[in-house]
């Protein structure tokens, strides 16, 4: 539940920033795999979030010019970049972003709800219709990982061994 003392401004400056760090996270991410097909859809998710960010840039620019972009101490969404640098599993990581993006999905739902103006109300429900999309692809990559815990390490697929992947 967003804080009803936040003003408009501020709830996009945290969307902002969360936007931000997703993009990171799923470029950073990249590193970590060598499957084709599961890069391809870290190059989706970062590409999204960046539009997102865009998106809410604009929106803020828009509505709030001369007002600050920047988040108010103690107000952010679960910042997924970070634990990159932890010693985490590929599997873990993905059970983070799916976290990340339920809590995303969630707060521009509620943010919907305060934002007055209609536009900016609808962007923002938008917005979190997409969050839920990406919870979809991070959940059949959980269980893809669940059921070949390799899987993001090979490049190609394994025709008569454990693992045989076509499509999403």
């Amino acid at each position: 539940m967003i804080d009803a003392q936040l003003k408009p401004h501020e709830i996009l400056a945290v969307a902002i920033e969360s936007e931000v760090d997703a993009a990171a996270f799923y470029t950073k991410l990249q590193e970590q795999v060598a499957n084709e097909i599961l890069l391809q859809k870290l190059k989706f998710l970062a590409f999204e979030e960046q539009k997102h960010r865009q998106v809410l840039g604009k929106l803020f620019g828009q509505r709030f010019a001369g007002q600050p972009m920047a988040a108010p101490e103690g107000v952010r969404l679960p910042k997924i970049g970070g634990l990159l640098a932890e010693d985490l599993t590929v599997f873990n990581l993905f059970e983070a972003a799916l976290k990340a993006e339920e809590s995303s999905e969630a707060f521009y739902n509620d943010a919907a709800k305060v934002i007055t103006d209609e536009a900016g109300s609808r962007i923002l429900g938008y917005l979190a219709r997409v969050e839920r999309s990406h919870q979809a692809i991070i959940k059949s990559e959980i269980d893809l990982l669940r059921r070949f815990p390799d899987y993001y390490k090979v490049t190609d697929f394994h025709l008569g061994q454990d693992m045989f992947h076509v499509g999403p």
